[in-house]
């Protein structure tokens, strides 16, 4: 194999599908990037059982080939190199030399025939969403999912479509987050788990400034995988599977207190509150919604802190505890200048919407107050 190829698309290429390489691994080559040079493409894969990533570049292909070489080593060497320009250099002992310029590297690789296959996503349903409109939504959503947890389905992102409209749903246990969008779609009722893994390079390959905003994502669903096309990369992925949480029934149908705040002001008053909390087991900051305000404060080994933001609010005072984490999340993941949040009473968990309509809904559970605080 012996191809010439320009080195920043090579590198770029490269840099994105080797987020899908394993870092460590006792399978041969899950921890290289697959090149494939045919007519006057280059195939790039990197994949690590879970999830792979594929994308296809244009290449002066001189002699066809594929090889396996270590991600790591090819990335940094790419990088590294200033000239235009890069030839790779592939013999039948899968030894391939790196040319550019004065510049020559020569690195072991592993043969193709050693390279997992990617699976293959055989089934009837295939949708086209908006590209920036999927991209914030999983930005919106990823924050909730669980890192750790007994269940695996909730260290993924719920999808529902239905008729005109596409929810994604993310849970840790602490928190919630739903976000609802409108599409073209009217076709049965599905639904899906994703690993939020494979959400985050969604959401990373989907960013993309000089695009414009008609972009689109194409999904493709099986049985037991899922496959994105987005921005001239494939990302296939396996789903999760199991019993997912009845989410609807944990928002609260009963509202005791309406309040409407500056989403940034209120931000802002929740960081200066935190400042002196070093210990995050014990990130407790105390909410006080009362007639015009809320009144921030919270009491640390290192001391006391209190503020007041400006809130038009109307219902019962409610006075109640939160993890200034999972609340601070939220609010961050809100796109609105002002926010809806829907108290009722202490214990029950608060809702957090925009203040027309439900794009997102964002759930957090209170932490109980002790009687002295």
């Amino acid at each position: 194999m012996k191809f010439v190829c320009e080195t920043s698309s090579l590198s770029t290429a490269c840099q994105n599908v080797q987020r899908a390489v394993s870092a460590k691994s006792t399978i041969p080559g899950t921890e290289g990037i697959l090149i494939k040079a045919v007519n006057s493409e280059l195939n790039l894969t990197g994949y690590d059982l879970e999830i792979g990533i594929n994308t296809t570049i244009y290449a002066k292909v001189e002699e066809a080939g594929s090889i396996v070489l270590n991600a790591k080593v090819l990335c940094e060497i790419l990088r590294r190199i200033p000239n235009q320009t890069v030839t790779i250099d592939c013999d039948e002992r899968n030894f391939a030399t790196i040319r550019s310029g004065d510049i020559k590297y020569e690195i072991m690789g592993i043969s193709a025939d050693d390279y997992p296959e990617l699976p293959t996503v055989q089934g009837s349903f295939t949708i086209d969403v908006n590209r920036k409109m999927l991209s914030e939504m999983v930005k919106q959503t990823i924050f909730a999912v669980a890192v750790t947890d007994a269940k695996v389905v909730y260290t993924g992102i719920r999808f529902e479509i239905s008729d005109g409209e596409i929810k994604l749903i993310a849970v840790d246990g602490f928190r919630m987050a739903i976000r609802t969008e409108k599409i073209d779609y009217h076709g049965e009722d599905i639904s899906f788990i994703v690993p939020a893994k494979t959400m985050s390079e969604i959401f990373k390959l989907s960013v993309d400034d000089n695009d414009d905003e008609e972009g689109r994502v194409s999904i493709g669903l099986g049985s037991r995988h899922i496959i994105f096309e987005v921005n001239g990369y494939s990302i296939i992925s396996r789903l999760l599977e199991g019993e997912f949480l009845n989410y609807r029934s944990t928002i609260p149908q009963s509202v005791a207190t309406t309040v409407e705040v500056d989403t940034r002001s209120l931000i802002d008053s929740i960081e200066r509150t935190s400042l002196i909390i070093t210990d995050r087991t014990k990130s407790l900051i105390n909410c006080v919604f009362d007639t015009d305000f809320i009144r921030i404060s919270s009491i640390a080994a290192l001391g006391t802190a209190n503020d007041k933001v400006s809130a038009d609010i109307e219902g019962n005072r409610v006075e109640i505890g939160f993890n200034n984490r999972y609340l601070l999340d939220a609010l961050k993941a809100c796109n609105t200048d002002r926010v809806k949040i829907l108290l009722n009473g202490a214990l029950s968990p608060i809702l957090i919407l925009p203040t027309e309509g439900e794009s997102f809904i964002f759930l957090v559970l209170p932490v109980r107050l002790k009687k002295n605080d």
